[in-house]
């Protein structure tokens, strides 16, 4: 079965608890209701609900992956000021 072709984005969610969490996607919809329903992440289903906080575009699979290390790396202070309006 080939991978859908949509365009990829990267994306933070704040979870129940307050943490935030990074993923990658090329279905960001899709993506968000499994989180959502507790289908998603092993990190994200203990800390339900989850809200969308920021997506970006990538120009890629390879470019959201990079991206997504790239803001795992950041510190808590970092990704707040990404998400800051």
């Amino acid at each position: 079965m080939a991978a859908r072709q949509g365009t990829w984005q990267v994306y933070l969610l704040r979870c129940g608890d307050g943490t935030l969490y990074t993923g990658a996607t090329n279905d960001l919809a899709r993506r968000l209701a499994r989180h959502a329903s507790g289908r998603g992440a092993r990190y994200t289903r203990a800390r339900l609900p989850v809200v969308l906080v920021h997506a970006e575009r990538a120009r890629g699979r390879s470019a959201a992956l990079r991206r997504e290390a790239a803001i795992k790396q950041l510190d808590r202070r970092s990704k707040l000021a990404l998400i800051a309006p």
